[in-house]
């Protein structure tokens, strides 16, 4: 009868260790970046974009990108690709910028003959990984109202319900 026990136990750790190997072996992806544990930040809402002036290619400004917070004032993350008449990168610049950085996305022919220059924005934690290459791409991508002030009255109109149901609770 003790047989059953150990050799549940047995089975058990056996489980345990494969399942551990197959989380220990696994690479980064993109989800994996994006969604860091909140926590890190060092203001509420902070967030990281990859930033890099004049890199050659997308790679090179990704991978040598340097890691830190954007500074409080920005919001969103800006991507300038400049592209040959062939599509080839020759200049990639990404950085943090504020709302009024990003009010010119698109794309347009470059005055050096050949070049053409697509800009885009977004706003998200690290979500600048792609380039812009065609009108397409080239967009402004927000995930919240770019108007402040019907999220600030939205915010106000819950706090006030709040303490509406508090005062109620507490009379």
């Amino acid at each position: 009868m003790e047989k059953w026990p150990a050799l549940a136990w047995v089975l058990l750790l056996s489980q345990i260790a494969d399942w551990l190997k197959h989380v220990q072996s696994r690479d980064f992806t993109v989800k994996d970046i994006i969604y860091l544990h909140p926590s890190t930040t060092p203001y509420p809402g902070g967030f990281k974009c990859f930033t890099c002036e004049n890199a050659v290619d997308n790679y090179e400004c990704n991978r040598w990108a340097p890691d830190f917070f954007c500074p409080q004032e920005t919001r969103y993350c800006y991507t300038q690709h400049i592209m040959d008449f062939s599509g080839e990168s020759i200049a990639v610049t990404k950085r943090c910028v504020p709302l009024e950085d990003c009010m010119h996305t698109g794309c347009k022919d470059s005055r050096h003959e050949g070049q053409k220059i697509c800009i885009s924005c977004c706003e998200g934690h690290i979500c600048n990984l792609a380039l812009p290459r065609n009108t397409t791409d080239a967009v402004f991508s927000t995930t919240s109202p770019i108007n402040k002030t019907e999220r600030q009255k939205h915010h106000m109109t819950t706090v006030m319900m709040c303490i509406w149901i508090l005062w109620f609770l507490i009379t």
